[in-house]
């Protein structure tokens, strides 16, 4: 695996590649089995495989929760390298801001409902980061995490939209054997936090009415930002102490057509 600190050399070495394809995955770091996932498809989907690890504090709305954000490039490293990640590009937010984020991307339906309600400007970082790094790296394929499933839905869009060359590549949910959805936000659970946590998604699961599933949702003893349903998901957003949690399942609409099927 090459690694690529600065955004001029890989730049360079990009012209160089042709006649191959080429599978992106975006991420913060942090990385776990989730992420893992997501590598291993590009890996045996396209020709060359490219990693990039950038904390984008355009989309943290609050500071804490960037600095709290777990934070370890050489065991992320050790893992990609183990998978067969081809390239590692692993710019600075100068790199990726040199006009201290003037320019970004404003979408004006999906990104204000949900996450967004809750996070203003979220989803500005989110896109206009996303869209860059297509830009750099001009992939055929592009493979998101279905867990972030109003983020995979705003890209999927944007790149309809601007009538970009790459395919969004939608990948199942990664759960530990409790049901949570794999994320980098989990270890910064406590032990009594993380019990709780598996509450989650065994609440959305079980066919609730929405006013009924937010109940039970705080019972379990989770603040909800939201529990709500859209395009054939339940999504939720709670929080534990400091830590916010996303998750979303079939609705029981779907999870009933989905048995039925069986």
């Amino acid at each position: 695996m090459i690694v690529w600190p600065t955004l001029a050399n890989w730049q360079a070495h990009r012209e160089t590649l042709s006649d191959c394809s080429i599978g992106l995955v975006p991420t913060m770091g942090a990385l776990h089995d989730g992420h893992r996932s997501l590598f291993e498809r590009s890996v045996r989907e396209c020709d060359l495989t490219v990693a990039s690890l950038f904390v984008n504090p355009t989309q943290f709305d609050d500071d804490r929760d960037l600095s709290a954000y777990p934070c370890d490039p050489a065991t992320d490293q050790d893992m990609l390298a183990t998978i067969g990640v081809d390239h590692l590009i692993m710019p600075n937010v100068d790199e990726i801001y040199p006009d201290a984020y003037r320019y970004r991307v404003n979408e004006t339906g999906l990104s204000g409902r949900f996450c967004g309600a809750h996070r203003p400007g979220h989803f500005d970082g989110v896109l206009t980061v996303v869209l860059k790094l297509l830009n750099l790296v001009q992939p055929d394929r592009a493979y998101f995490g279905l867990k972030d499933y109003q983020q995979m839905t705003l890209i999927a869009d944007m790149v309809s939209a601007l009538f970009l060359p790459v395919q969004v590549v939608p990948c199942e949910i990664i759960r530990e054997v409790d049901g949570l959805a794999m994320s980098s936000r989990n270890v910064r659970l406590s032990h009594e936090q993380r019990d709780q946590a598996s509450a989650l998604p065994r609440i959305l699961m079980q066919g609730l009415g929405l006013d009924e599933a937010h109940k039970q949702l705080e019972k379990a003893g989770f603040s909800v930002d939201y529990v709500d349903d859209f395009q054939g998901r339940r999504l939720a957003a709670v929080r534990i102490g400091d830590v916010r949690l996303i998750d979303n399942v079939p609705t029981p609409a779907q999870q009933e057509d989905l048995h039925e099927r069986r």
